[in-house]
């Protein structure tokens, strides 16, 4: 005779990861001088727009970091400025040119220049 015992209870599956939506965070960042790095000759560095997507402000400037220093930049200060509805609730005015480069980072889940000045003595 055989006995076989069943257990009729399974293990609580792992509860599912919320995916976090993308935002577009606005980015000011200052980059200093580096070798090769295509600046002004005369430029002591600059400021650079940018639109950076990212579950969070923290994760669109990491991303950012990166980017810009695979790009031969030198980054030194990231002053961050919200998200379009953030912007918009301090009375930002957002040109239409503006929100176009805004979507475009969402969509491709990238990090956009949108403006660099360049800083001289």
């Amino acid at each position: 005779m055989s006995c076989y015992v069943t257990d009729e209870t399974t293990p609580d599956p792992k509860p599912e990861k919320v995916k976090r939506p993308q935002k577009v965070y606005t980015l000011v960042v200052e980059v200093g001088r580096k070798p090769g790095d295509d600046l002004p000759k005369d430029a002591t560095g600059a400021a650079l727009i940018i639109y950076a997507s990212g579950v969070d402000e923290a994760e669109a400037v990491r991303e950012t970091v990166v980017i810009l220093k695979e790009a031969g930049l030198a980054p030194l200060d990231v002053s961050g400025y919200g998200t379009l509805d953030e912007r918009l609730e301090n009375g930002d005015e957002i040109d239409r040119e503006e929100r176009i480069l805004m979507q475009r980072a969402l969509d491709e889940n990238s990090v956009i220049v949108a403006q660099m000045t360049p800083f001289f003595d």
